[in-house]
């Protein structure tokens, strides 16, 4: 796939963007649900090590192809790495699957109730290297915990601001400002994040598109205006702590609004299963966040 196949394949293309993507601090509560428990490593290289043993054995999963699985999300240790021999993105490209990489480097603490992405002084060589491995976007996270107009509207711009220089490098960026699914006024803070977004996409040069990832809204059907937007590519959703069925049902209620899901699609693997059942596992995964991307109850 080249770069206009893949833009292609993240407009229109049936499926979902499988996020790959857990770093740092979440990789142990990732491992923990994969069955490998806190003490089968004795360092971070044998803890990575083991999470990229965890998703090389996804992607070469026979369940895992662009027929159902369009895109896939990419820590950075992930991206450097290989799957038996080749380099990832080139393997997920391989199998029809659009590569993006997670560029943030965590959260800033909460001020004004939401929790900016951190500096990332060394982005634009974390872009280069990524777009030379065949990468095509990036994907970065901020946290909304309140209905703060102030804070959501400094989130949103911090978004667009990284986008822009995501955009520079002729790269697709994922805009993710994340609203907490636990938070009491969830549905204020969609209605404010929506209002946010338009303005910034209007600011946007003519031509210019972004993709957005968003948690599921309150009230189906919010985002709307979002996935009609001409400067918008796609719309993705986050589960945000939904188990599988609960996040399923919820996204087939947004029309054009299609999973990028990370926990609700790996819950059910375990180190453990023999290959036949992993794969079995998998695609059963597959199948539910795929149906829940394509057929809608809207």
């Amino acid at each position: 796939m080249n770069t206009a196949e893949m833009t292609a394949k993240m407009a229109a293309g049936k499926g979902f963007i499988a996020a790959l993507d857990q770093s740092g601090g979440s990789t142990p509560k990732a491992l923990a649900g994969y069955g490998i428990e806190a003490g089968a490593w004795s360092s971070d290289e044998e803890m990575f090590g083991l999470i990229h043993d965890m998703r090389s054995r996804i992607i070469r999963s026979a369940a895992f192809d662009g027929s159902k699985v369009i895109g896939a999300i990419l820590f950075e240790r992930t991206m450097d790495g290989s799957v038996d021999g080749k380099p990832v993105p080139q393997a997920l490209i391989d199998k029809g699957v659009v590569p993006f990489i997670k560029i943030d480097k965590g959260l800033e603490d909460e001020a004004n109730g939401v929790q900016l992405m951190k500096p990332m002084p060394e982005l634009d060589a974390l872009l280069t290297k990524s777009k030379a491995l065949g990468v095509y976007g990036t994907k970065e996270r901020s946290v909304i915990n309140s209905a703060n107009a102030e804070g959501i509207a400094a989130v949103v711009a911090q978004q667009f601001e990284v986008g822009q220089q995501v955009l520079g490098h002729g790269m697709m960026p994922i805009i993710e400002p994340e609203v907490n699914i636990k938070s009491e006024t969830r549905a204020e803070c969609d209605t404010i994040l929506l209002a946010e977004i338009l303005k910034q996409l209007e600011a946007l040069p003519e031509g210019q598109q972004v993709m957005l990832k968003l948690s599921l809204p309150v009230v189906p059907g919010t985002f709307d205006p979002l996935v009609n937007h001409p400067r918008v590519l796609r719309v993705v959703a986050l589960s945000g702590g939904y188990k599988r069925p609960e996040a399923c049902v919820e996204l087939a209620k947004n029309n054009g609004i299609i999973a990028s899901f990370s926990r609700a699609l790996l819950e059910d693997l375990r180190f453990q299963m023999s290959d036949v059942e992993f794969d079995a596992a998998l695609a059963e995964a597959i199948d539910a966040i795929y149906t829940g991307s394509t057929v809608k109850t809207a």
